[in-house]
């Protein structure tokens, strides 16, 4: 298993709004198609969802362009807090399956260990950054 924690990519992706990103790859994870856990936050201690990919940045800008319908859309979840790559995609679905089974203080400790200000990794990967909104006093 390869666990990378949000860095370490180069890529450049062209993002088209009609046809979805297009990618010219430097160097990106180990493959074409590599298998990854990720979770995804909505805002600080807000809403989060983990999916499992075998092409991430693909993944990313459909969350992030509310391309499918469905949980991440509704709740505005696109904000790339953690990911995991492994070699195996099996080996990914058995990782992805304990995390929507673990307490959500355990998945914010885990991905706070390495993020505690819950930033965007999108960039590490090559897509824009999305600014986390903070909450305002008295709001």
């Amino acid at each position: 298993m390869t666990v990378c924690y949000g860095f370490g990519a180069i890529q450049t992706v062209t993002l088209n709004l009609f046809q979805g990103p297009s990618f010219v790859t430097r160097k990106i994870m180990n493959s074409e198609r590599q298998p990854c856990v990720y979770i995804l936050a909505s805002k600080p201690h807000g809403t989060l969802y983990i999916g499992v990919t075998s092409d991430l940045v693909r993944r990313i800008w459909q969350h992030r362009g509310g391309v499918i319908k469905g949980f991440t859309k509704r709740y505005a979840v696109r904000h790339l807090v953690r990911f995991e790559l492994f070699d195996a995609m099996d080996t990914a679905i058995i990782r992805e399956k304990r995390l929507k089974n673990w307490r959500r203080q355990w998945k914010i400790n885990l991905f706070e260990s390495e993020n505690p200000d819950w930033h965007d990794h999108a960039p590490a990967i090559g897509l824009p950054p999305l600014v986390l909104h903070l909450p305002r006093d008295g709001s």
